[in-house]
């Protein structure tokens, strides 16, 4: 056990030291802090200032929207980049079991994904600057977020395994992620409800992200919601293991 933890610890430290060799990474801050910024504090999206009320829940709204591009750009290097460099063969051949390889690159996205996420306490500064808002609620908020974004980039961790082509890889991912935006996406189940009974829309709904995440960002840790979230990323991971067994095998 303890060398199996070590094992996954060294990926992990590697592949997030790997992330911030690169300027991409940085680039990939920076633009995750401007979006959510503006998204917050724009009139006609974010609607801040409109609201009269000292909470982030502009700043919540949109996080599956925006991670529905940025974490698949993350994760679609995870594996399509070893397999392009025909590094996943030589990887194998080292004494670390394929669950510890996928849990160790995972972790090192999510580790930068939350990374990218604490640096925007500049917003709950501003919020308490202006006023009383409520932290539990706040808190809440950030553990769904973090939770929503580990759900995307084992989805991006999978389809990555899939192929060498990391623009394939992004494409598939987005794609995934979307499809689970859209089942619980208030537009869209309004529009179905029309002709779909509600028991029906009620289960296509509950394999939605934006249901589960509306929870958090409410102020509300309901254990349902969190066992979806783990479920999903469990789920994904262990596919990602089933596909890079299959390339080890052939």
């Amino acid at each position: 056990m303890t060398i199996s933890i070590r094992n996954t610890w060294v990926i992990t430290k590697r592949e997030l030291g790997g992330y911030f060799a690169s300027p991409v990474a940085y680039v990939f801050i920076v633009i995750f802090l401007v979006l959510t910024g503006f998204f917050t504090f724009s009139e006609q999206l974010g609607g801040f200032f409109l609201r009269d009320e000292a909470s982030l829940n502009s700043f919540f709204s949109w996080h599956p929207w925006i991670y529905l591009f940025l974490v698949p750009a993350v994760g679609m290097r995870l594996w399509s980049e070893e397999r392009r460099q025909g590094t996943l063969e030589l990887l194998f051949t080292m004494p670390i079991s394929t669950t510890q390889a996928i849990l160790g690159k995972f972790l090192a996205g999510w580790a930068f994904l939350v990374i990218a996420l604490v640096l925007t306490f500049p917003t709950v500064l501003t919020v308490r600057y202006l006023g009383e808002p409520d932290m539990g609620v706040i808190f809440t908020g950030y553990l769904g977020s973090v939770m929503l974004a580990g759900s995307y980039l084992s989805i991006s961790c999978m389809t990555s395994a899939l192929t060498r082509n990391q623009v394939i890889s992004f494409i598939l991912s987005a794609v995934l992620c979307f499809f689970l935006i859209l089942a619980g996406w208030p537009p869209v189940t309004d529009l179905l409800v029309e002709w779909a009974p509600k028991y029906l829309m009620s289960i296509i709904s509950s394999f939605s992200v934006v249901t589960h995440f509306f929870s958090f960002r409410r102020g509300v840790i309901d254990s349902l919601d969190v066992v979806f979230f783990l479920s999903l990323i469990g789920f994904c991971l262990f596919t990602t293991s089933v596909i890079l067994r299959s390339l080890r095998t052939n």
